[in-house]
């Protein structure tokens, strides 16, 4: 199917407001602390890499803070911001002659500074003189340096090394929480390319949906949605190693590693549970869709996807400025929960099962996280917030309140997992709520997965993804109906005439 789409063209004005907002809270923070406004945001960006020790360079894509404040998608730059003037330098790498045989033209300044719509373009070897030359302040000129925790991957930002670093101040610790703040929320102009990455990204889920037959293999369902992305929507990185998860796969949640990757023969009766979002210039998406391979819901296969719709539904129903994302796990949850007990895989009160922990045991992980230039963006975590310690909390990436022009994933999911079905159904704080012949027969079942890239508005919020949901829909689509689904339903008026 060719697409609708094409890609949009990237204005570097964004990298610019991207900047302005970074100076704007920086300079807040520094006064209300009475410090001086003399110094220099300094950030380095991604170097390319090889291959362990080969001669293959793996495909390069830019560090995400250094992305987000230049949009420089080459390796080797350092960036520098001067606080008090606002003015934005960029350092190149000065290439060797041969770089032209090999790699194609090499630019001049003229054509970075251009591009990157910066104040000024130097080479990497005349940091020390420039940024001399260019600090206003007394002693030493001060670098801000990127130094600071990721709460998602527990690893930290390395702040940037080059030769004649020691003649410089250092501050490790003021701008990496103000930087990480900064892209939480939201421009405008950012909100367009992960508007267009959800785009093409549904679009690509369709596709797969409507081709995807018993026999084909699981890497053929990521090899559509990959193609169709690249083809049609320029979109060389995916967000993440794509999951195409399919029967009892589909309840590893990581499913697609190494050492399982996507390689399973899709076989009738099969749920597939389908993990895929397309990146453009930096900016990504993040969307599941669960689905038949054969097109056509079984009645157990129905209970537990509209147990997981209606969570969904339910949680972006409730989302707007104020609300407690771990409220919105809670509540995805006992939605959840109610549906299993309607369904008869659960007895019992529903609350006392929440008290329990018993959602933690068809949702272990947590209802979904910030999106940006990162899959998981950075700030779940304020410096100084806990993190929850009860199952399934604990694994939340965000225990905010939701503000606007946040993205955040709404992913909840109920899975079928044996090592931790199986204790809990012999724990007798919680072997009581099982119908343990019912719940039985969904053992290797699976999961069910929906997953919606959510944008927090001033009075609630937008789904940013458009793929098929409701159980018709989907079932029509892969019959071969259009998308989006024209509603022909004739409403009648007072006379009588549609």
């Amino acid at each position: 199917m060719a697409s609708s789409l094409a890609p949009p063209e990237v204005p570097m004005e964004l990298y610019n407001v991207n900047r302005e907002k970074l100076l704007k809270s920086l300079r807040e923070h520094l006064s209300l602390s009475s410090r001086s406004l003399s110094g220099f945001v300094f950030l380095q960006g991604g170097e390319e890499k090889t291959r362990y020790c080969t001669d293959h360079a793996e495909l390069f894509r830019q560090e995400s803070y250094f992305a987000y404040l230049f949009g420089v998608r080459e390796p080797g730059f350092y960036g520098a911001i001067d606080v008090e003037s606002g003015k934005s330098i960029l350092f190149a790498p000065r290439l060797p002659d041969d770089y032209a045989i090999w790699l194609g033209e090499i630019k001049p300044l003229s054509y970075f500074k251009e591009r990157y719509m910066v104040s000024m373009v130097y080479y990497t070897e005349e940091i020390t003189t420039v940024l001399h030359d260019q600090y206003k302040g007394v002693g030493k000129p001060l670098l801000f340096l990127l130094h600071g925790l990721n709460t998602d991957s527990n690893n930290y930002s390395q702040p940037a090394t080059f030769e004649g670093i020691e003649k410089f101040e250092t501050d490790l610790d003021t701008l990496h929480p103000i930087l990480t703040e900064c892209r939480v929320s939201k421009s405008n102009l950012e909100l367009a390319l992960i508007q267009f990455a959800n785009d093409i990204s549904s679009e690509a889920h369709v596709e797969v949906m409507r081709k995807v037959k018993v026999g084909m293999k699981e890497y053929q369902l990521e090899s559509m949605f990959l193609h169709h992305t690249y083809m049609y929507g320029g979109c060389r990185h995916c967000s993440y190693t794509c999951i195409c998860a399919t029967g009892d796969n589909s309840a590893v949640l990581h499913y697609g590693h190494a050492a399982a990757p996507n390689e399973r023969t899709l076989e009738e009766g099969d749920m597939a549970l389908l993990d895929m979002g397309a990146e453009y210039h930096f900016y990504g998406s993040d969307i599941t869709c669960s689905y038949p391979v054969n097109g056509k819901f079984t009645c157990d296969q129905a209970l537990v996807y509209n147990a997981v719709l209606d969570a969904h539904n339910a949680v972006i129903s409730s989302m707007q400025p104020g609300v407690c994302w771990v409220d919105m796990h809670i509540l995805a949850e006992k939605v959840i929960l109610e549906s299993l007990k309607k369904g008869g895989l659960l007895v019992g009160d529903v609350d006392a099962m929440i008290v329990e922990r018993l959602g933690a045991v068809f949702l272990p992980h947590g209802l979904g996280h910030l999106l940006g230039i990162d899959t998981h963006d950075p700030g779940g975590y304020l410096k100084g917030a806990e993190r929850p310690k009860e199952p399934g909390l604990s694994s939340l990436r965000t225990s905010r309140k939701l503000m606007e022009g946040m993205v955040i994933t709404v992913e909840p999911g109920c899975y079928f997992i044996d090592a931790v079905l199986v204790p809990a159904m012999e724990r007798p704080n919680t072997s009581k709520f099982f119908n343990h012949k019912e719940i039985s027969r969904f053992r290797g079942f699976g999961g069910v997965r929906i997953e919606s890239d959510v944008y927090v508005t001033s009075n609630g919020c937008l789904n940013m993804s458009k793929c098929p949901r409701e159980i018709k829909d989907i079932e029509a689509v892969m019959a071969g109906a259009p998308w989006p689904i024209k509603d022909t339903t004739v409403v009648a008026s007072g006379n009588g005439v549609s």
